[in-house]
């Protein structure tokens, strides 16, 4: 008996159920790795816009005349920016209300800044699901396409007198390369999915901690007698 035991040629001898199991670990991989590179560099654009906007932001540079530079953008600000945009656009416009309290203007611009932060990290999270989806299902899935193939060439041998090592190979071997590709797709997943999580909880802690920060230095002008321009 000769059988093609290359990769190509188990794929083409194999059943159509572990065919398409096959199919389907290489369609995850190649979307894993899709959204792998594109998260890679959407978080890389983050952290770089986050140390960019602190380093002019700490500069001693004129709030109002940041916000204005901000607002005069085409697409306005990004990451961090749109954090301290949404918190200066209210804080000044609670400020011009007579009526409104310090404490109020201070909730005000803080819980607008909160809700733009929200909004940001959610943007960072998106298809994040998907890599942990793939991690965790892949092996399984290949697993599936393993047993499904042992479990045919096992049913042919029982239709033959006398059995092979020769005749049970090309079986073994097209199903243990679907759990193959069921941790060639996992892994990677796995261990971007980890990264991002790591650099998302950094990002994150770092939107924190400007808006506490940025939360002090309102909580002085809401203080004061003067009404920041918008």
């Amino acid at each position: 008996m000769n059988a093609d035991m290359s990769i190509l040629g188990l794929f083409l001898n194999a059943s159509l159920i572990v065919q398409a199991i096959m199919l389907i670990l290489l369609g995850l991989s190649v979307i894993s790795w899709m959204m792998i590179f594109q998260r890679t560099k959407l978080l890389k654009a983050a952290k770089e816009n986050i140390q960019r906007f602190e380093e002019k932001f700490w500069s001693g540079v004129d709030l109002s005349k940041l916000y204005s530079e901000l607002n005069m953008r085409h697409k306005g600000g990004e990451g961090l920016e749109r954090v301290f945009q949404a918190g200066y656009k209210e804080f000044a416009r609670l400020r011009q209300q007579q009526t409104t309290s310090p404490e109020a203007v201070m909730d005000g611009a803080q819980r607008s800044m909160r809700v733009t932060q929200s909004r940001e990290i959610e943007f960072l999270e998106n298809n994040l699901s998907f890599l942990a989806t793939v991690g965790s299902t892949s092996p399984y899935i290949g697993l599936f396409g393993t047993v499904w193939g042992i479990m045919n060439s096992f049913i042919a041998l029982g239709a033959v007198k006398q059995a092979t090592l020769a005749m049970v190979a090309p079986g073994i071997a097209e199903a243990l390369i679907a759990t193959a590709m069921g941790l060639f797709a996992a892994i990677p997943a796995v261990i971007a999915y980890n990264r991002f999580a790591h650099l998302l909880e950094q990002i994150e802690n770092q939107y924190d901690n400007f808006v506490e920060e940025f939360s002090g230095i309102l909580h002085r002008k809401a203080h004061s007698s003067k009404v920041p321009n918008q």
